[in-house]
Order: C-alpha cells, then sequence, then structure tokens
C-alpha cells in the first residue's frame, strides 16, 4: 500500500477517515434527541417507516463496528508514533504520555462543554495502560486482548441469561406475584419518563445549561467512570491494533487473497447475526426482552470481527492511490478535528443557544444531515492539508504534547 507522505501510512487514513465518518452515522443520534433514545429507539423519535429503516441499517451495518475499529486503530497509531519516537533516538513514555495527557483535556472539555458521549477520556486513560504492551509480539497481543475481552463481556452474558430466566418463570403457570412484578418493573419505562425527557430538553436548552448538568453529581464521573465501566473493552481492541499493525494487516502488507479470506469471512460472521437481530426487533416491535439481550449483549463480541472485515474490505477497495482514496485518507488523517468538529456541528444544530433542534425531529429526520456534514468532511479536510501540515485539533494536539510550537503551513514549492 502507497504512503501519502514519508511518515504517513495510506490505508491506516483511508480506513480512519471512513470509521470516524461511519461513527458520525449513529452519533448524531446522541446529539439530537434525549440520551435513552440512543439505546433504546421507541423511546423517542420513532414513529414513521424512514425511522426504522434508518435504525435497521445503522444497526446491521454500523453500530459497534465502527467503534471498535476507531478503538482498533488508536493503538496501532499509538504504536506508530512509539516506534518513530524509539527510532529517532527519545524515550517512548516521553512522547506517549504527554500525548495522552494532552488527549485527556481535550476529552474532558469535549465531554464538560459539548456532549455526554465523548470517548477520548476513555481513550487517554486507556492508552496510558496500553503502552505497556506496545512492545510484544503479534501473538502475544492477541492473546492478552482475547482474555481482556472475554473477561469483560462474560458477565453481561451471564447477567443477560440469569434476566431472561426470570422473564421466563414470570411468565410460567403458577409463578409468584413477587417475580411478576419485579419482571414487569424491569421491562416497563421508569414512572418518571416524562420528567427524565423534559430535564435531558433542559440540560441541552444551552451551553451554560449542559455544563450545569455535566458538572453536577453523578453525571461529572461519567467520563472517569468509563475506565472501570468498558475500559478492558477499550484495552482488548488498542491490543487488537497493536497486532493488526505489527502483522502488517493494517499496512496493506497482506497479500489480496488474504484481505478477500479476512473481509468474506469477518463481515458474514458479523451481518448476518446482526441481520437477524434486527429482524427479532423489528418483528417483536422492539420488545425489551428480544431488543436488548441481542443488540446489546449476544453481538458485542462480535463488533472486533466486523471491523476486522470491514478494515479489510476497505483496503481491497482502495489498493493505490486515487482521488477518491486521498479524499478517504484526510479524513483520516484529521480525523480528531473531524471527529470534534462533528460534535461542534451537533451543538450548532441541536443546542438551544443555537440551533435549538434538541428533540424536534425524529431518528429519520436527524439522519439526513449525515450526508451533508460527510460531504463537509470530504471536501474541507483534503483543501486544508494541501495548504496545512495538520488538522487543527491535530496541530493543537501535536503542540502542547511536545510543548513548542509545530509548524503549521506547508512551504510554497519553489
Amino acid at each position: 500500500m502507497a504512503t501519502t507522505s514519508a511518515d504517513r501510512i495510506l490505508s491506516l487514513d483511508i480506513v480512519r477517515g471512513i470509521a470516524v465518518m461511519a461513527i458520525f452515522s449513529v452519533n448524531i443520534v446522541g446529539m439530537a434527541m434525549i440520551e435513552s433514545a440512543y439505546f433504546y429507539p421507541p423511546d423517542f423519535g420513532f414513529d414513521s417507516v424512514g425511522d426504522r429503516v434508518m435504525w435497521t441499517l445503522n444497526s446491521i451495518f454500523v453500530d459497534g463496528r465502527f467503534r471498535s475499529l476507531f478503538s482498533i486503530l488508536f493503538g496501532a497509531s499509538l504504536t506508530v508514533v512509539v516506534e518513530r519516537a524509539v527510532a529517532a533516538g527519545k524515550e517512548g513514555w516521553h512522547v506517549h504520555y504527554p500525548r495522552m495527557l494532552v488527549l485527556l483535556l481535550f476529552g474532558t472539555a469535549h465531554f464538560y462543554l459539548l456532549w455526554w458521549g465523548d470517548i477520548l477520556v476513555n481513550y487517554a486513560l486507556v492508552g496510558m495502560i496500553a503502552y505497556l504492551f506496545w512492545q510484544l509480539r503479534p501473538g502475544a497481543l492477541v492473546v492478552i486482548a482475547a482474555f481482556a475481552l472475554i473477561v469483560f463481556y462474560a458477565p453481561t452474558l451471564v447477567e443477560t441469561q440469569e434476566q431472561l430466566a426470570k422473564v421466563a418463570a414470570s411468565r410460567a403457570p403458577g409463578a409468584s406475584p413477587e417475580l411478576v412484578a419485579e419482571v414487569q418493573e424491569m421491562l416497563s419505562a421508569p414512572d418518571d419518563f416524562n420528567e427524565q425527557i423534559e430535564e435531558d430538553r433542559a440540560n441541552n436548552a444551552s451551553i451554560a445549561a449542559h455544563v450545569r448538568a455535566s458538572t453536577s453529581m453523578p453525571a461529572a464521573m461519567r467520563p472517569w467512570n468509563s475506565v472501570p465501566g468498558y475500559g478492558l473493552e477499550t484495552l482488548g481492541l488498542m491490543l487488537l491494533g497493536m497486532a493488526a499493525y505489527k502483522s502488517g494487516f493494517l499496512t496493506g502488507a497482506w497479500s489480496r487473497r488474504g484481505y478477500v479470506l479476512v473481509a468474506v469471512l469477518c463481515l458474514a460472521a458479523d451481518l448476518i447475526p446482526h441481520t437477524y437481530a434486527a429482524w427479532l426487533s423489528l418483528r417483536s416491535d422492539f420488545a425489551p426482552e428480544v431488543y436488548f439481550p441481542w443488540t446489546r449483549s449476544y453481538l458485542n463480541p462480535l463488533h472486533a470481527v466486523g471491523a476486522f472485515g470491514y478494515a479489510a474490505l476497505i483496503i481491497l477497495m482502495f489498493p493505490i492511490r486515487s482521488a477518491l482514496a486521498d479524499r478517504f485518507a484526510a479524513v483520516g488523517r484529521t480525523a480528531f478535528t473531524n471527529y470534534l468538529g462533528a460534535t461542534v456541528i451537533g451543538t450548532l444544530l441541536f443546542n438551544g443557544s443555537f440551533g435549538g433542534l434538541y428533540a424536534t425531529l425524529s431518528r429519520g429526520e436527524v439522519w439526513l444531515f449525515v450526508p451533508f456534514v460527510w460531504a463537509l468532511m470530504l471536501l474541507w479536510s483534503k483543501w486544508w492539508l494541501d495548504r496545512y501540515r495538520y488538522g487543527p485539533f491535530e496541530w493543537a494536539w501535536r503542540s502542547l504534547s511536545r510543548w513548542e510550537w509545530q509548524p503549521m503551513r506547508r512551504r510554497a514549492p519553489a
């Protein structure tokens, strides 16, 4: 796979660019409507056929897979940065930990000022741990990653089975009234659901309102609780990314036959169950005892599988440089700016201080903004990089972590 410059790996940039675009198609729901609708669609804005079509497409093809792919790519990029620092005669940790500390600052600002769905705090904190493994060989990284993911997913799967057993027992003849009441409470919306909706609206009425809500307890601990919450999953995915980079998978070094095999096997193993889960959810009209086990438990271990399938497919689609490949690569090179910029756009559209569209549109209507944001990413990213070395937030991250003003504008050719 060709490189875009001496210090860029084209395949990594292209995959990262497509991943950050796909993530926005899911994240916009969390920006535009009440938070619970992000996790359970019928809670808000889910009345039309278009709403169900958009949920179905995202559920089958996007949700979970591209977030996992982004985490995998983070692990790969971590390794690239540290290896190059060591090759330049520096201590790897001297470069890595300042980068993570600055990323932590960006993440806290992102969460407290703009949006509850920040992932950067989690990446920064887990990235500090992932550094300890970067020198391991691919095989060892895969083993440790598999262990971390099993330890993370197993309790959820066990808990899901226990809850489903309770549901089945409550519907059996002779079930105790106490068990029936417990299950009904577990499956039904909370009594104060309408109050929660109004509170959610109020928290997005302005930037100041969001800051007050995000800095009050217990919400203020949310980004930090992400490490005990799902840090093992993030760590496992980052370690898989390190292994995928070191093995040459993410750099385009494998044979075409190898990528075809990974794409076919991984996407089949991922998309078929996701299609079945979407069908079950639609057929049951999103009954909680069907929707949550399938979309929030059973399929989670397949997200990494689907992520590798998509990575292989993308690498196959762009074997050499082209105008379109350069566009996607530019989005990937400015992925940090595009990720944060997407939140800024969402804030401008939905926050009450600006567009005021929060909780006024359905899921399908919200998604209509996505193609325009995708087009913006594809247009501005390459235009910017033709003139500047880094994206705006990439430049700030680099300058702050090195504690040195980095050159921004490209030199004009002699």
